[in-house]
C-alpha cells in the first residue's frame, strides 16, 4: 500500500455516500462512566499536542487514513454493514476521552457497548470533478476525524457503475500505519460475505483499550532512575536538550512560525532492485538497516554533522495477540551513528546494525512516560516531536498482493510542521518513498536529493562487480 496524501490517491467523480457514528450513539456515549482504563501515553501525548498547537492559534489536521476500490456498484446496505461490523470488530474506534479536573488538566476515557454503536448515512451527492471531490473530502475529513473532539472517524464511499471507492479517515490517536494496510483486506472480506448473505463469525480480536492499561502501568513503575531514563537523558542532553530533528538544511525561518507542509511521493526501485537490496542488507539485519545506513551517509553528506542521531520508530505488538488489533502500536529508540564509523555503506550497516540491537528495547518504554521523567519542558509546538525515517515491509499482510488493482492507498495528512518524516514502504510492486517537509526551496531541494542518493545506493547493491 503506497503511502499519499488524498491529492495523489487517483479520486474519481462519483456519487459521494458518507457514514459517521449515529446522533443516538453519540448521545449515548455523553452520558457514558468513566472507563478506568486509562489512555496509552502516546494517545495522551498526541492529543495534548493538538490542544496545545490549536491554543497557539493554529488548527493542524493530523488525520490518517485509507483509500481502496469495490469492484463494481456498491451495494451501500452490505458495505454499511461492513463497515460497523469491523468497527465493532476494534473496541479503540468506539472509545473516546473527556477532560476532567481544573482546569481540565486529566484524560478521562468512555467506551461504549458494542450494541449500542450504529452508524448514520448521508448521501451528500454527485460530484463531476475530482478536485472538488478532493477538496470536500479534505475538509470533511479535517472537521470529522480532529483530534480533540468525539467521534473523530468517518467513512466515505464514491459510487459509480463500474466500481466504488471507499475513502476512510481517523483521529491518529487509534489508528497506526500496520492498522491501516490491514483495513482494505478485512473489508473487502466482510463486504463480500454480507453481498453473498453470509454470516461471519465472529473474530475475536483483542483490544488496544486493553493494550492501552497494560502498557501504562508497566510503564508507571519505573522511576528517573531506571536505565532507560537515564539513556534518553544522555541522548536528550548530546541534542542540545531537544528531541532530533533532520540535519539537513530545511531553510526555516525561526521568527516566521509553523511553516506548511509539502509532499513527496516517488519509486524509489522495482522488484528486482528491491530483492538485491535486500539480500545485500541481510546479513547486517535487512533493508531498514539499510535505509538508515544510507540516510546516514547522506545527511553528513549534506549536512556536515560528526554524529546522525534519531529516533527510529518500532511496533509494539510484542505479542502475537495484538497482530490484528487496530491501534497506535508504536514507539522509537534513540539511535547515534558517529560517522567516523560509517564511511562508507558497508561500515554504516555495520554501525547501523550495532545500534539497533543495542537499543531496540527502549522503544517498549513510551517517550511521553520517559519525558515527564526527566522533567525537561517539552511543551509541544509542532504535532510531529521529531524527525523520523520508517522502513515497513508491508508484503506479509493479508490482501497486500491485490493492492494495485483494488488502489488501495494508505492516506497522510499533509499541512503544517517544522520536521522531517518519511516512509519507505516495501511493496510486491517494489520500493516507495514518501515523506511530509517543510515547504521551502531548500527542503524540496534537499528532499529530493535524499531520494536520488537513496535511489543510487538501492541500484548500486544491485549492479554487478566490477571486474
Amino acid at each position: 500500500m503506497r503511502m499519499t496524501d488524498i491529492q495523489r490517491c487517483e479520486v474519481r467523480p462519483g456519487r459521494l455516500v458518507e457514514w459517521t457514528l449515529s446522533p443516538a450513539t453519540v448521545a449515548t456515549a455523553a452520558d457514558l462512566p468513566e472507563d478506568t482504563r486509562p489512555p496509552a501515553y502516546i494517545q495522551e501525548s498526541h492529543i495534548r499536542t493538538a490542544r496545545s498547537v490549536r491554543d497557539d492559534g493554529l488548527f493542524v489536521p493530523t488525520w490518517v487514513g485509507t483509500a481502496f476500490d469495490i469492484p463494481g456498484r456498491a451495494d451501500l446496505d452490505a458495505l454499511e454493514e461492513s463497515l460497523r461490523g469491523w468497527t465493532l470488530r476494534h473496541e479503540t474506534l468506539r472509545s473516546g476521552f473527556r477532560w476532567s479536573g481544573e482546569p481540565g488538566d486529566e484524560m478521562r476515557r468512555f467506551t461504549l457497548d458494542a450494541d449500542d454503536v450504529s452508524l448514520r448515512r448521508v448521501e451528500i451527492g454527485d460530484f463531476a470533478d475530482p478536485a472538488e471531490l478532493v477538496d470536500y473530502l479534505e475538509d470533511r475529513f479535517d472537521a470529522t476525524a480532529d483530534a480533540l473532539h468525539w467521534p473523530n472517524l468517518i467513512y466515505t464511499a464514491v459510487v459509480r457503475d463500474d466500481s466504488t471507492s471507499v475513502y476512510m479517515a481517523f483521529d491518529h490517536s487509534n489508528v497506526d500505519g500496520h492498522s491501516v494496510h490491514r483495513i482494505p483486506g478485512e473489508i473487502h472480506e466482510l463486504y463480500a460475505a454480507a453481498v453473498a448473505g453470509r454470516p461471519i463469525e465472529p473474530v475475536p480480536v483483542s483490544s488496544y483499550v486493553d493494550f492501552c492499561e497494560i502498557e501504562r502501568t508497566e510503564a508507571d513503575r519505573i522511576d528517573d532512575g531506571h536505565d532507560v531514563v537515564a539513556r534518553w537523558r544522555e541522548f536528550v542532553g548530546r541534542c542540545d536538550g531537544r528531541l532530533p530533528t533532520f540535519p539537513v538544511d530545511l531553510g526555516l525561518d525561526p521568527d516566521a512560525g509553523l511553516p506548511t507542509q509539502q509532499f513527496l511521493r516517488e519509486e524509489l526501485t522495482d522488484p528486482d532492485t528491491a530483492a538485491a537490496f535486500e539480500a545485500y542488507c541481510r546479513p547486517y539485519g535487512g533493508s531498514a538497516v539499510g535505509v538508515l545506513a544510507a540516510t546516514a551517509l547522506f545527511v553528513h553528506e549534506i549536512g556536515g554533522e560528526p554524529v546522525y542521531r534519531t529516533v527510529v520508530p518500532f511496533h509494539t505488538r510484542m505479542k502475537s495477540r495484538w497482530t490484528d488489533s487496530v491501534g497506535w502500536y508504536v514507539g522509537g529508540a534513540p539511535i547515534e551513528i558517529p560517522m567516523t564509523e560509517a564511511r562508507d555503506f558497508p561500515s554504516a550497516l555495520r554501525t547501523v546494525r550495532a545500534e539497533l540491537h543495542a537499543n531496540r528495547h527502549m522503544a517498549r518504554m513510551p517517550l511521553a512516560r520517559v519525558l515527564r521523567l526527566l522533567g525537561t519542558d517539552f511543551r509541544p509546538t509542532s504535532p510531529d516531536m521529531y524527525s523520523i525515517v520508517s522502513y515497513v515491509d508491508a508484503r506479509g499482510v493479508p490482501g497486500s498482493g491485490r493492492w494495485a488493482e483494488q488502489k488501495a492507498y494508505g492516506l497522510i495528512r499533509v499541512s503544517y510542521g517544522d520536521q522531517v518524516c518519511a516512509w519507505v514502504t516495501r511493496l510486491h510492486e517494489g520500493l516507495w518513498f514518501a515523506s511530509r517537509f517543510p515547504d521551502t526551496d531548500v527542503a524540496g531541494k534537499n528532499m529530493r536529493l535524499y531520494v536520488e542518493r537513496l535511489r543510487d545506493v538501492m541500484a548500486s547493491t544491485a549492479a554487478p562487480p566490477v571486474s
